[in-house]
């Protein structure tokens, strides 16, 4: 597992070897719940122990064979962290817009990766190459805000885009702006992820 503790986080309880399991295991039974009933099973947080009831913000990427096949997740969340993840594997199953529904057929090809986000921190900057000086490659995830237009990119994307400029040039594009515009709205954010 590739852990990044973020700064003014310290005290977030370290996940047990056991719990990360239950969270894989639980992001598992909710794609196969989802196969079988063709929606998404409830979920009793206080059926954990307490770090897995905190509320807490995750993505789920599934991977076929090295390649993405499907992901959704929540930058912020009122839920538990096992009803949030939960949710999510669903989600990334049957209702990522940019795939078909998962079949029975693809389940057992499928890779699972969970990523717990940290509280994202506002980022300030006085211009685009201030921004790009602060930025952390292969630790920071950013949100982009602008207007009506966001777009995120999970500190894993850092693994094919590990230049700064590169980074922002596709999350720019992500959120539907030209690379080449700096709006005088624009808002970034930036958390870190532990991945599972």
């Amino acid at each position: 597992m590739k852990q990044t503790i973020p700064q003014g986080d310290s005290n977030r309880h370290e996940l047990s070897a056991q719990e990360r399991e239950t969270l894989l295991g639980i992001a598992m039974d909710a794609i196969a719940h989802g196969l079988a009933h063709q929606k998404a099973p409830s979920m009793d947080p206080a059926a954990f122990p307490a770090p897995l009831r905190e509320q807490r913000a995750t993505f789920v990427t599934l991977e076929q064979e090295g390649r993405l096949r499907g992901c959704i997740g929540s930058l912020q969340t009122t839920h538990s962290l096992v009803e949030d993840l939960a949710r999510n594997a669903f989600d990334a199953a049957f209702h990522d817009p940019r795939f078909p529904p998962l079949t029975w057929e693809e389940w057992e090809r499928i890779t699972i990766k969970i990523s717990l986000l940290t509280p994202a921190e506002p980022m300030r900057f006085a211009s685009e190459a201030d921004l790009l000086g602060q930025l952390r490659p292969g630790v920071d995830g950013l949100i982009l805000t602008t207007g009506s237009r966001r777009a995120t990119f999970l500190p894993s994307v850092w693994d094919s885009l590990p230049e700064p400029a590169e980074f922002l040039h596709h999350l720019k594009l992500k959120a539907g702006l030209d690379p080449d515009a700096w709006p005088p709205d624009i808002a970034i954010s930036r958390y870190t992820t532990e991945q599972l």
